[in-house]
């Protein structure tokens, strides 16, 4: 054979190391369509509840994986299974796995069966917690679903190369970065491109100028709706013409390829990778006439919405199709006359797919029989123990029969098994015997690895869990030092910088005037403009871009300017932020601090408190509800010690109130879950955060003044709630509770009533019914008469509590009206 040179990815190689690559690049290709076809089979055979698959966009992800290399970062979209596949991620096993949610990180490593097919993911983490060394390996943010979600937090894994390249002081960081050559590839179907956030992040990357590839994958259609409903001017390269670089000023560099011209698309993505690498430059790669062999999904056909010319169009383009023609036309004539060829004929490649048939269908197979089997493993141990429960029990002739039913399911769930043997305990709650015994405990355990497979790294649950470190308070000096309480968080911010190399703060205003409330002044002029940095008005890329960030090994501070502004910023902080750790099983982290303000201020929009939405929507950060300065800085010196991502809300008209300045500024800690009684008292119990709680202070005075000693109980965090079960010892004294806070009706202040009542059982110990005093239902009216009215004052305070006293003690205190 002639040993040839050609050049493919930027190297010379023989003829037989070319002609080996593409045919591997093919195998592999075929491999991913037979997976997709296949799989859209197991889900309408019932094995298998929803697909959503990579077919038709195999080639173009070939080629990017070419360009990809240890270090980088992929933040996709659920259709990326042919570029797992080629950087070795992804085997044919793994992705059924994955499709039949097998609920073993071992069996399907991108999420042990948390997330449906075709999201993936790397692991970022050793088993204990920490950082592996990220340079070493390719790596793949997690997916999730929602259409371009995965775009903010591509602008911070993209930027972290450029600080790790720019920023002296964290360039011994190698681990994560090698002087910032690491690329953050981003993809996303056309139609999602619409998607606000799309645009948010294309122009902050933009601005900043980092190191980030998007390619968009075009087939025509977002589900069922063409592009010419969807894109100005049916194309989202020609609308982002304006994006491109010159030489006067900065921008992108945008590529338009067809999606099935294999050898182009490899090119295009070298030249990508070599600007994107070392010029730090963010390149877009329109990846247009694509198909969609199969449709969107499984939930429906797309002979439904195009018509015949489409898709034969489609037939006539499929990527792998016009790849398998170029392969069986490729000729090259050497200097001496000889014709190289990839294949001498069609019968080579007919063999390469059969055999990639068998290899799948195998996988296929293997997978299904190691998720099944596990389980089948399970219901015969259920089976046993019902069978010695049946021959004891007088209602044995019932637990047979569910017995029986059990053993005709051929394809079992954990459900069947479980369902079947609580529903048998029933029959025997009356009867004594060992078998009984023997069916509680296996009931007990299967519920227990329910929670081990299905419920578990909610938020860290390791040693360097933030709930496990200690409150350590402020030192004072022996002359009172009382300043505007922003000097603390200025001051304490200063600490922690010089103390923590990879902490980043920015956000609007965050930088040049040091913040709104000037809690950051002058920390941008003696830590820089990198450490130290304003944002542009985009909250939902602020806290992508901390997401990212903290990815990739910082530990960034992501300033919201105003609490009702983090509405703009929930969706990624709900669907990315917050499941991160738990999608992945506890395989990838995100440590992102976010600081905002609110409380108190008058108007609808800068002065809503919306805790409960938010409390019920970010399950899986901490929300911490410090009620002045130096606890919150508190909790920002705790957070440091650990690994949880968070939320702190400083209280927005607290910033000028006089604070004594403690001397241990960037040591002392607030504990995260733990209440503080700040008052003793014993006629009822008054459990408040935030702004709110000067105004029970205030209101204290004057019930102590009417013979009423209250308890108050600042809550702190809220997520999670005081861990130690104060409230309830308080309420044991107490047996009276009221809730106050200026959400609406229904929100936090009904969150913290169950918690108290139900999960610390505090409901025994009340002998008048719990209140709570909250807001109006509406955002507050503006000016001070808008704020009186619109939330609880301390007349309203006041007479809440009297009401409550009045009520238990009508003779003692008299009602007011």
């Amino acid at each position: 054979m002639l040993q040839e040179t050609v050049t493919s990815n930027n190297q010379e190689i023989t003829f037989n190391d070319f002609k080996n690559e593409v045919l591997n690049d093919y195998r592999i290709a075929k491999i991913s369509r037979e997976c997709s076809l296949l799989g859209r089979r197991e889900v309408l055979t019932g094995k298998a509840k929803f697909g959503i698959f990579g077919d038709g966009k195999e080639i173009p992800q070939l080629a990017m994986a070419k360009a990809f290399k240890k270090g980088d970062f992929r933040s996709g979209y659920y259709r990326d299974q042919t570029f797992m596949m080629a950087l070795g991620e992804l085997n044919a096993q793994q992705f059924f796995a994955g499709l039949y949610a097998h609920a073993d990180i071992k069996e399907d490593p991108m999420s042990a069966g948390r997330q449906m097919g075709g999201h993936f993911a790397t692991h970022s983490l050793h088993q204990d917690g920490s950082w592996k060394n990220l340079t070493e390996q390719y790596n793949s943010s997690s997916d999730i679903s929602p259409t371009a979600g995965q775009m903010p937090r591509l602008l911070g894994l993209a930027q972290a190369s450029k600080i790790y390249r720019d920023e002296k002081s964290v360039q011994h960081k190698t681990n994560f970065s090698n002087n910032g050559n690491e690329i953050a590839w981003g993809t996303i179907g056309n139609a999602s491109t619409s998607e606000g956030v799309f645009f948010e992040t294309i122009n902050a990357a933009g601005v900043l100028q980092v190191p980030m590839i998007m390619s968009i994958w075009d087939d025509e259609y977002g589900i069922s709706v063409h592009a010419k409903y969807q894109t100005t001017k049916e194309s989202i390269s020609e609308i982002l013409n304006g994006f491109q670089r010159d030489k006067e000023k900065d921008g992108y560099e945008i590529f338009v390829i067809n999606g099935w011209d294999y050898v182009q698309l490899v090119d295009i993505y070298q030249k990508a990778a070599k600007i994107a690498r070392e010029e730090h430059v963010p390149v877009l790669i329109h990846v247009k006439e694509l198909t969609q062999p199969q449709g969107h999904s499984t939930s429906g056909s797309h002979e439904r919405y195009k018509g015949k010319e489409r898709l034969q169009w489609e037939q006539d383009h499929d990527c792998i199709s016009k790849m398998r023609s170029w392969i069986l036309d490729f000729e090259l004539e050497t200097e001496t006359g000889d014709i190289l060829r990839f294949v001498e004929s069609e019968e080579e490649l007919i063999i390469l797919e059969k055999e990639v048939k068998k290899e799948v269908t195998a996988a296929k197979r293997n997978a299904w029989n190691a998720y099944l089997n596990e389980i089948k493993a399970e219901l015969l141990v259920a089976v046993e123990i019902l069978e010695k429960v049946a021959n004891k029990s007088i209602n044995g002739t019932f637990i047979n029969k569910y017995k029986n039913d059990l053993l005709r399911i051929t394809e079992p769930t954990r459900k069947d098994v479980l369902a079947a043997t609580r529903k048998c305990l029933r029959y025997i709650k009356d009867e004594h015997f060992a078998a009984k015994i023997e069916l509680q405990n296996f009931i007990k355990a299967a519920i227990n690895n329910g929670y081990q497979k299905y419920s578990t790294h909610l938020i860290n649950d390791s040693d360097i869990s933030v709930l496990n470190i200690l409150e350590k308070k402020p030192i004072y000096s022996p002359e009172k030092n009382l300043v505007d309480a922003r000097i603390i968080m200025r001051d304490n911010f200063d600490a922690i910088l010089k103390k923590h190399d990879d902490i980043l703060i920015f956000g609007e205003d965050a930088g040049f005037i040091g913040d709104v409330n000037q809690g950051l002044e002058g920390l941008q002029d003696k830590y820089g403009k990198i450490r130290v940095s304003d944002t542009g008005i985009r909250e939902a890329t602020i806290i992508g871009q901390g997401i990212g960030l903290a990815m990739r090994g910082f530990r960034p501070i992501a300033e919201v300017q105003y609490l009702d502004y983090l509405l703009y910023a929930l969706q990624i902080m709900s669907d990315d932020l917050a499941t991160l750790r738990y999608r992945t099983f506890g395989k990838q982290k995100a440590p992102l601090i976010i600081r905002t303000r609110g409380h108190r201020l008058e108007g609808i929009w800068h002065a809503g408190s919306p805790m409960g939405g938010i409390i019920n929507n970010v399950r899986g950060i901490h929300v911490l509800v410090p009620r002045n300065m130096t606890k919150a800085a508190g909790f920002y010196n705790t957070l440091l010690e650990g690994d949880d991502p968070a939320l702190v809300i400083e209280c927005l008209n607290g910033y000028r109130l006089k604070e004594e300045l403690p001397t241990n500024l960037g040591d002392f800690k607030t504990p995260i879950g733990v209440v503080e009684n700040i008052k003793e008292g014993s006629d009822i119990t008054v459990v408040s955060y935030g702004s709110t709680l000067r105004l029970v202070q205030e209101a204290a005075k004057d019930l102590s003044q009417n013979g009423i000693e209250i308890e108050i109980i600042d809550a702190q965090s809220l997520l999670p709630f005081d861990l130690n079960h104060d409230c309830v010892k308080s309420l044991a004294k107490t047996n009276k509770l009221i809730i106050i806070d200026e959400d609406v009706p229904g929100g936090a202040s009904a969150y913290l009533l169950q918690e108290i009542l139900e999960n610390q059982n505090g409901y025994q110990y009340l002998d008048s019914k719990p209140a709570t005093l909250t807001s109006k239902a509406h955002r507050p009216a503006y000016g001070t008469d808008g704020d009186y009215f619109s939330k609880p004052s301390a007349e309203d305070i006041f007479e809440k509590i009297y009401d409550i006293m009045n009520e238990a003690n009508p003779q003692k205190f008299k009602s007011l009206y």
